[in-house]
């Protein structure tokens, strides 16, 4: 079978996202007001073939746990269509 997974990487909300604060301020410059905080990160998007949900899950997870994210500054999170 053919799973997409989907794979969130996104800083540890401990961690300062420079990425996050620069369009925080290039939002305040341009007026826009409302917006709390912002945060950066990445999505990937893998086309995974496994015999069910479970193994394109573990696939997934070892892809991101062992590539993808960088544990020390970074969390992430796996969808799966």
């Amino acid at each position: 079978m053919n799973f997409t997974a989907h794979v969130h990487v996104m800083p540890l909300k401990d961690l300062l996202d420079p990425q996050g604060k620069a369009v925080m301020s290039g939002l305040d410059n341009l007026g826009v007001s409302g917006v709390q905080d912002v945060r950066i990160g990445k999505r990937i998007t893998l086309q995974i073939e496994a015999a069910d949900r479970e193994k394109a899950h573990s696939i997934a997870d070892t892809c991101a746990r062992q590539l993808l994210c960088n544990a020390v500054m970074e969390y992430y999170e796996i969808h799966l269509d």
